[in-house]
């Protein structure tokens, strides 16, 4: 099986992970999920390098941080795809006394996760932390972190963002997913987020554009390029445009799937666009 094919069925498995986990307890947020299926996949399949021995300090090691927590569903089945747990616990997304909780947390201990992210805005201060943690320990892998475009309608993320900027913390590379829409409609109607590109750049970073953020090989590319800026002085971002819903017909287009599982007829639609291709949970 070739590497592109491989990752595609990956892919296809995750979607139809996340719709199985949000379905079943009718909760949960398909859409960024689904919107992020792709990053997520090459990232851990082929762009970090990770121990899957894991431990907190992650030391000699890529770290990811997932700041936008809500898209728990997609972040749990490319862990459990990816070796850190059984993918049988996909099961228990959302039930009592699971680890696979709403939003991802760190006190039940599972594999993967390294910080809470429930509440938005405060991952890219988490990643600057470990980014400069990792210069002061002389380990020079690198930290990675995703954060929602309409998160970056938190003040918090702006002076985490003058501070690496200014500091030139150059280990990190954020990614943004700009898929333009949030739980309440477009972020333009929202809060326009204005010209981010400008934006970022005029706090000091280098500024990568993925127009394609659901092409796997647009996003394999786009993330090499970006550790290969590494160690340049300046941090980098990713503006990834992405399709909430992506994969599933009905939901992309829309806000609506934001936030929202589908029931039973709509299930089945969606995995009918999704073919079981590395195995049901």
């Amino acid at each position: 099986m070739s590497t592109s094919q491989h990752l595609q069925d990956f892919v296809t498995q995750v979607r139809r992970d996340i719709l199985r986990q949000v379905h079943q307890v009718n909760s949960g947020h398909p859409g960024g999920s689904l919107g992020c299926a792709e990053f997520f996949s090459v990232l851990y399949q082929e762009v970090m390098d990770y121990s899957k021995d894991f431990n907190m300090d992650g030391v000699n090691e890529d770290l990811f941080f997932l700041s936008n927590g809500h898209i728990s569903p997609v972040f749990y089945s490319v862990l459990s795809r990816s070796g850190f747990f059984p993918v049988k616990e996909l099961n228990t997304f959302r039930k009592i006394d699971s680890r696979l909780q709403g939003h991802p947390t760190t006190h039940e201990g599972l594999p993967g996760v390294r910080i809470a992210s429930g509440s938005l805005g405060q991952g890219m201060s988490v990643a600057i932390g470990a980014a400069l943690t990792k210069k002061l320990n002389g380990d020079s892998h690198l930290i990675y972190s995703l954060h929602g475009d309409g998160e970056l309608q938190e003040g918090q993320n702006w002076e985490a963002i003058l501070y690496a900027g200014s500091k030139g913390v150059d280990n990190l590379i954020a990614t943004i997913d700009y898929n333009k829409k949030q739980i309440d409609g477009a972020t333009d109607d929202v809060l326009p987020l204005g010209d981010l590109k400008k934006k970022f750049e005029a706090f000091d970073w280098k500024v990568l554009e993925l127009k394609e953020g659901n092409d796997l090989d647009a996003i394999k590319t786009t993330l090499e390029t970006a550790k290969e800026l590494t160690g340049k002085k300046q941090p980098i971002v990713i503006l990834m445009e992405t399709e909430m819903g992506n994969g599933v017909d009905f939901m992309m287009g829309t806000h609506a799937w934001h936030g929202k599982a589908p029931n039973d007829e709509q299930l089945q639609t969606a995995l009918s666009q999704n073919p079981e291709t590395l195995g049901d949970y």
